[in-house]
């Protein structure tokens, strides 16, 4: 009963903070924000994204509120018509320029090359970059207002996280977990003030910088080999001596990451070895993650007859479990009944991801877009 209770305490701890980060912390920009008065590039990376490149183009388009804008599209290596799509809907706009990317040299992967390539040769006089993929649907004003908020945080670096878009059982199950893990674990306020590298996050989707702060930190050549590049780009920034800030971004922005379970699969497996680091470490999380969240409806269903108090109090864990997941969807707008009631089975599906990252990666069968990735 007392190793149950303490975990009752933890569960209840954890919640708290991801309210606290939720309703304290959480950078919220502004959806009306004025225009921008300085000159913006957007940059947009593309390898193989014909089938779904147009809405995100055509929503670059419809920025409002950004006079200077400019936007870069690379095409990185794509063999589906890509470049063609491109063409087709931007036409003769004179803000769009369409580049053609090299391939990778040795030491670096595909993104981080990419958005290299975008940074370099965007224009000089843009002083705010603004890097979007190919699955995210900007809102009209959402460049100006995330330039907007970089501007009044007083950060180098600001990653307002989209809304993400879930169709599927699997996105439904796998996906709010990217926001919920960084509201309970992550301390948002801390990670602004403390110059420390390792106190991190960012999310590569839709992600805005100060040019020259940009610079200093050695933009994407400082993290040419990192599979998570947009975290470490924010490591980067940090050690520039420059600041960091998530922001909900989900009235700016849309974003299906994945198309289908077999993608979402191989995506989170790609990366989650590498937002642990040492497979240790990782074992040490996801057991964790397991007691405190998945174990407590085990045991209500195990002594719901013959440990009736054992199992009110598992059961008082497991809805606050519940209800972090509630106050994650409900901050970043996303979806909460009845998914949150799941919960514990995400747990079980993130713990077998990171198995099976581990796993390709030992025998270097890691891949994404056609390229290896370790």
């Amino acid at each position: 009963m007392t190793v149950l209770l303490a975990l009752l305490i933890a569960v209840a701890a954890l919640t708290a903070h991801t309210w606290l980060n939720a309703a304290r912390w959480l950078r919220r920009p502004t959806d009306r924000p004025d225009a921008v008065d300085e000159p913006v590039a957007v940059l947009l990376p593309l390898r193989d994204e014909a089938t779904r490149v147009t809405p995100c183009l055509r929503a670059l388009l419809a920025q409002r509120g950004v006079p200077g804008l400019r936007i870069v599209v690379l095409d990185d290596g794509s063999t589906d018509g890509t470049a063609d799509v491109v063409r087709a809907v931007v036409g003769d706009d004179p803000r769009v320029t369409l580049l053609s990317g090299v391939a990778p040299p040795p030491g670096w992967l595909g993104k981080p090359h990419a958005c290299w390539q975008l940074a370099t040769r965007a224009d000089p006089d843009a002083t705010a970059l603004v890097f979007v993929d190919a699955d995210v649907v900007l809102a009209p004003h959402a460049v100006a207002a995330a330039v907007t908020e970089l501007r009044a945080a007083r950060v180098t670096l600001l990653s307002p996280y989209p809304r993400i878009v879930v169709a599927t059982a699997a996105d439904r199950l796998v996906q709010p977990l990217l926001q919920w893990l960084w509201l309970t674990f992550l301390p948002l306020r801390a990670m602004e003030r403390s110059p420390r590298p390792s106190l991190a996050a960012a999310g590569g989707q839709f992600l805005v910088v100060d040019r020259a702060g940009y610079t200093a930190a050695g933009g994407h050549a400082a993290v040419a080999d990192k599979i998570l590049e947009d975290v470490e780009l924010g490591r980067a920034v940090k050690r520039a001596g420059g600041r960091i800030a998530l922001a909900d971004g989900s009235r700016l922005a849309t974003c299906r990451m994945y198309d289908d379970w077999p993608q979402l699969r191989d995506g989170y497996s790609k990366s989650l070895w590498a937002s642990f680091g040492h497979p240790g470490a990782a074992a040490a999380v996801v057991a964790a993650l397991l007691l405190l969240y998945t174990a407590p409806p085990l045991i209500v269903l195990g002594f719901a007859s013959t440990a009736p108090r054992v199992s009110m109090v598992a059961l008082i864990a497991y809805l606050l479990g519940v209800a972090g997941r509630v106050l994650t969807a409900r901050a970043t707008g996303g979806r909460w009944w009845p998914d949150a009631l799941a919960h514990p089975v995400s747990v079980v599906v993130l713990g077998w991801l990171t198995v099976r990252s581990y796993h390709l990666r030992k025998r270097r069968r890691l891949t994404w877009r056609g390229r290896p990735v370790t």
